[in-house]
C-alpha cells in the first residue's frame, strides 16, 4: 500500500506541472481540481492504513468543499467574463467599448 502512495504523489506532479506551464485560467482550475481530489484519496488512504476514522472524515470534508469552492470560483470567473470586466484595467466595459473591441 506504501508503494500506491508514492505512485499517486509521483502522478499529483503531473496536474502541479500543467497548472505552472500553461497561461490559461480554466486548464490551471482543473489542474488545482484535480491537486485536490488526488490529495484528498491520499488522506482516504492513509487513513484506511492507520485505521484513524478521523483522518477519513478530513479528507472527505476536502473532498466536498474544496471542489464546491472551486466550482465557485469558476462560476464567479464566467459571470466576470460574460458582463465585461476587465481585469487589466478594474473597469468595466460598456456595450459600447465591448463592441469597438
Amino acid at each position: 500500500m506504501t508503494w500506491v502512495l508514492i505512485a499517486m504523489i509521483l502522478i499529483l506532479l503531473i496536474p502541479i506541472y500543467e497548472a505552472w506551464q500553461g497561461d490559461d485560467i480554466w486548464q490551471k482550475m482543473l489542474a488545482f481540481a484535480s491537486i485536490a481530489t488526488k490529495t484528498s484519496i491520499m488522506i482516504l488512504i492513509v487513513s484506511i492504513l492507520r485505521d484513524d476514522w478521523m483522518i477519513g472524515v478530513v479528507g472527505v470534508l476536502i473532498l466536498s468543499v474544496g471542489n464546491a469552492a472551486l466550482m465557485l470560483l469558476a462560476h464567479l470567473i464566467r459571470q466576470l467574463n460574460t458582463r465585461g470586466m476587465n481585469p487589466e484595467k478594474r473597469t468595466i466595459w460598456t456595450p459600447e467599448q465591448r463592441r469597438a473591441e
